[in-house]
């Protein structure tokens, strides 16, 4: 089809519609095959193809699952309180309060304020970092050659900038991030080891516990010893569900899990929204 006059480019991108691309989102998400719910609650369905991004805003209650598609995925993630963006994923209190660096089933991701942005209710996979970060433009550039956006080889953080810009968002509002589905595991004079992936078809499934927006970016772990840069598809799945109960046993799991949900209910209740 001719595209050298304007409707002819218009003819060509009309012929485009229906068809489908290995990474991209599905409108309306119900049309996506095989969804994990009723096709009338699935809110989100998209592909997202090694070396790019994602965002978007999730009510509360809300479930996310993120899966690996072939094995060399790397989901990194970033939270924030949907209406207030001060409010924000901390690594090192997720890490701190739980006691534990390492993700997996029953884990909280907790903002700065001690309050509850998500929980983990389902992991097949076990392999994730809270310690290293995503990569940057400087390290990229080194190891790959370039780490623009733009380039065959885009750093982490630099793909997460476009993300935030998209909602209102600044370099600066940027925190460290964690990542899932690449892992490190620590030894005791505090060195780190890379361990991989377990595989293709591993996955992490988040429920939203306050509206949420979720800046997500598949690139290679920045510990990946690889010479090429290696980053395979990444499936990203929602649906509208309900928040952590009080009587749930993730709520009542630990002293610090239920003080973090106590206090996100009481900051909700005085808002009326619970």
């Amino acid at each position: 089809m001719a595209t050298a006059t304007t409707y002819g480019a218009r003819d060509h991108a009309r012929a485009q519609q229906g068809g489908r691309a290995e990474a991209m989102p599905v409108v309306p998400a119900g049309d996506w095959p095989a969804p994990p719910c009723e096709a009338g609650h699935l809110v989100w369905a998209e592909t997202v193809a090694g070396g790019n991004y994602t965002h978007r805003v999730l009510a509360r209650g809300t479930e996310l699952r993120l899966t690996d598609l072939r094995g060399d995925a790397c989901a990194h993630l970033l939270l924030y309180a949907a209406d207030r963006p001060w409010e924000r994923l901390n690594v090192a209190d997720t890490v701190k309060v739980q006691w534990n660096a390492y993700l997996g089933e029953g884990r909280l991701l907790l903002s700065d304020q001690g309050r509850v942005l998500a929980s983990l209710t389902a992991d097949t996979s076990g392999r994730h970092d809270t310690l290293c970060g995503t990569s940057t433009l400087v390290r990229n550039t080194e190891r790959y050659g370039d780490g623009t956006p733009q380039s065959d080889s885009p750093a982490g953080r630099e793909l997460f900038k476009l993300a935030a810009a998209k909602n209102g968002l600044e370099p600066r509002d940027l925190p460290p991030s964690l990542s899932f589905f690449q892992g490190v595991e620590v030894h005791d004079d505090g060195s780190l080891d890379f361990t991989g992936s377990t595989g293709p078809g591993g996955s992490v499934t988040l429920r939203a516990e306050q509206d949420v927006t979720v800046l997500l970016v598949n690139v290679p772990h920045p510990a990946d010893p690889r010479d090429d840069y290696v980053n395979s598809p990444l499936e990203v799945l929602a649906w509208r569900a309900e928040a952590t109960k009080p009587g749930d046993p993730l709520w009542e799991a630990t002293p610090e899990g239920r003080r973090a949900f106590l206090n996100t209910a009481e900051f909700l209740a005085a808002r009326g929204l619970i």
